[in-house]
């Protein structure tokens, strides 16, 4: 009886206390650096509808963070790919072209697209760069590029507001749910490839 008196207590507790849970969960995932000047913004690839990532790089490129923007992607077709999107999102909010910098790739996630990026960045000498992408994305992207990234590279990782995510209610929309389970899941995955990357190297 008192086992059981003891477990309802602990449920009434966190039946209490779960949306402060919920929104430490949501906000965990959201890591942004402030902005330092840099070599070079890069653009993760895959931005929302609203093209909020470019949005975010626009704004840090017209406040004279860095002379250039890379947009980094995918490719959909042989002949054009994210990046031509991206480039087309960034001129839209007022970056010259000639300050765009495509970045295509056949990455099909973070850690991909972080190895396709580290020889671009090598080669033409870029060694602070500025990372934007969504605010969920940042821990994860942050734990991949800090691990990929030759030693040497002063990174930065800056969030871009999503309007599919808001940290503080994402378990109120169906977006929300699944941004957050792509998260908990990526994230796993990431730290499982790293080390086990890490353990071929070495072996």
């Amino acid at each position: 009886m008192v086992f059981l008196l003891f477990l309802l207590f602990c449920l009434l507790v966190l039946y209490l206390v779960r949306y402060p849970i919920l929104r430490a969960a949501g906000n965990f995932w959201v890591s942004s650096d402030p902005p330092l000047h840099a070599d070079a913004i890069i653009v993760l690839g895959d931005d929302d509808f609203d093209a909020d990532r470019a949005s975010r790089a626009a704004e840090l490129y017209k406040a004279g963070w860095a002379p250039r923007v890379v947009a980094s992607g995918r490719y959909l077709r042989p002949y054009a790919g994210v990046a031509e999107l991206m480039e087309h999102d960034l001129t839209d909010r007022g970056v010259p072209k000639s300050a765009v910098v495509r970045c295509t790739h056949r990455a099909t996630d973070t850690r991909e697209e972080a190895a396709a990026l580290a020889p671009f960045l090598t080669q033409h000498g870029w060694k602070k760069i500025l990372v934007v992408t969504s605010s969920y994305h940042t821990r994860r992207s942050r734990f991949i590029f800090e691990r990929v990234l030759p030693p040497g590279f002063d990174l930065r990782v800056v969030a871009a507001h999503d309007s599919n995510y808001d940290p503080d209610s994402w378990w109120r929309t169906e977006h929300g749910m699944r941004i957050f389970l792509h998260e908990s899941l990526g994230m796993a995955a990431a730290i499982w490839q790293l080390h086990h990357n890490d353990v071929q190297t070495s072996s």
